[in-house]
């Protein structure tokens, strides 16, 4: 059972620290590339290239929130099997990442949804269409932060995942005498 449990935490830990390396490095940039434009012509481009990120935004929140949920019941497992208590530290950072992607999923990707529309909408005044624009910079800006401070996270996470901290087990400091 310490074997399943150190490979679901450590895999948990792998798949959410790729999939936010890939999207940060990988498809986040390749939605916005000059093969995209070449893809869907100059005058499509800039609405359907925003509108393409919005759906893999959704569904990249949608795995954040899935690994985090399984982090945490993974540090639940290790503390309720093996004994092992909850470090602040490590507690923190889970929670922090958690508290992150939640952000990111139901703050950040929904105002940037609704701005993007605005400012492609014909149906706004050109002063609320630039305006949009404006603070979808600003929002997408944030979002990319934000996205870094996961990848920092996540690094940490995965390291100390990979490397627990060797405790004794089912033993009490107190057991010991001289």
């Amino acid at each position: 059972m310490i074997g399943f449990l150190r490979f679901v935490g450590l895999m948990n830990a792998a798949v959410w620290f790729g999939a936010t390396v890939f999207f940060t490095v990988g498809a986040g940039p390749a939605l916005f590339s000059l093969d995209m434009k070449h893809l869907l012509g100059e005058n499509n481009y800039p609405f359907f290239s925003g509108a393409i990120a919005q759906i893999v935004m959704a569904r990249y929140f949608d795995l954040q929130l899935a690994c985090s949920l399984v982090a945490l019941a993974h540090a639940a497992a290790e503390w309720l099997y093996l004994g092992r208590p909850l470090q602040k530290f490590g507690l923190g950072l889970l929670l922090g990442l958690l508290f992150l992607g939640f952000v990111g999923g139901c703050g950040m990707q929904p105002k940037i949804k609704e701005l993007h529309t605005r400012k492609y909408a014909l149906n706004y005044a050109p002063e609320v269409r630039a305006s949009a624009a404006k603070s979808l910079r600003v929002w997408h800006g944030l979002a990319q932060v934000a996205n870094v401070v996961m990848l920092g996270g996540l690094a940490v996470y995965l390291w100390r995942v990979a490397h627990p901290v060797s405790m004794a087990r089912f033993v009490a400091p107190t057991k010991f005498r001289s």
